[in-house]
């Protein structure tokens, strides 16, 4: 692929290749003075400057860069993230509202979810928007979401200023997640089998093998390449012919850091004449595979993934 990344994959193409808890805040006069008010007042204007977005839990750490218009994730060789997912995001903390104070007894926060989020075992997670220098534009501790039961009403989450021990019960909806599949688009392709028409594989240290489709009806893949083959599994070569059908990565990372071990090339021809080349790696347990299609718009739309 033109971003030279690999992908490692799932399932049949590697056949192919908290209780709601109300506390009670210290002061009523406290709560009367700021609840009802934005969390972050004017941040819309000043998310113009952000350059970066960090989710910090106790055991996974998530960091976006800002390259242009785009978001990317700096540890997957720059692999670019879902702009609807950021957007969700800095658009939910703008809206963010503060309803009501909670509590400010530190030993009381984990019942939140507000507590230390450095600490061993915590739930909570830091939310951290930075602009140039990394200078903070808005930080802030994101806990339990609150159950609510009625329909048609806000969502609601307790959250807390990292330098302040105050809790807050906020109105609005944050997608925190630390976990960078949830902000990849993580489809590669989806080629139906009946277009598949031939398949090339060439395997290090083994025989080519090739297998190809007839041109009657509901035909499907036969080996051609050697011309007298052992005794083989019919539904294995279906799964050949389906291992673009809703194809999925599991990780994405640069060519370069991947040091695992060379197993070969695929060549897929399409009825249509564009063609997709994989070359599989094996790196542990884990499967990777580059691509490269030629051949028309959508093999421009897969390269560009």
């Amino acid at each position: 692929m033109e971003r030279r990344t690999l992908l490692i994959l799932g399932g049949a193409a590697v056949v192919s290749v908290g209780a709601a808890l109300v506390l009670t805040p210290d002061t009523l006069r406290e709560r009367e003075a700021t609840a009802g008010t934005l969390a972050f007042e004017g941040l819309a204007a000043k998310l113009r400057e952000a350059q970066k977005i960090e989710v910090r839990k106790p055991d996974a750490t998530l960091v976006l860069v800002r390259q242009g218009d785009a978001w990317v994730l700096p540890d997957r060789g720059n692999y670019p993230v879902r702009a609807e997912k950021v957007r969700e995001l800095l658009v939910g903390l703008t809206e963010l509202r503060l309803i009501e104070a909670r509590t400010a007894d530190a030993g009381q926060l984990d019942r939140l979810g507000v507590d230390d989020p450095t600490r061993v075992g915590s739930t909570a997670v830091l939310l951290r928007i930075l602009g140039p220098r990394d200078l903070p534009i808005a930080e802030l501790v994101v806990g339990r979401r609150r159950v609510r039961t009625q329909g048609n009403v806000p969502e609601t989450i307790y959250v807390r200023r990292p330098a302040e021990a105050q809790a807050w019960l906020a109105e609005g909806r944050l997608a925190v997640d630390a976990d960078p599949q949830l902000w990849v688009d993580r489809d590669i392709a989806n080629i139906a089998h009946d277009r598949i028409r031939r398949v090339v594989v060439r395997r290090v240290n083994e025989a080519e093998l090739v297998l190809g489709r007839g041109e009657e009806p509901e035909a499907k893949l036969r080996i051609l390449v050697p011309a007298d083959p052992p005794s083989f599994d019919e539904v294995a070569l279906d799964e050949v012919a389906r291992c673009f059908e809703y194809l999925t990565f599991l990780d994405v990372k640069p060519e370069a850091a991947v040091q695992g071990t060379a197993l070969g090339e695929t060549r897929f021809t399409l009825a249509d004449g564009m063609t997709v080349t994989v070359w599989p790696s094996r790196e542990g347990e884990n499967l990777w595979i580059k691509l490269r299609a030629e051949g028309g718009a959508e093999g421009a739309t897969l390269n560009a993934r």
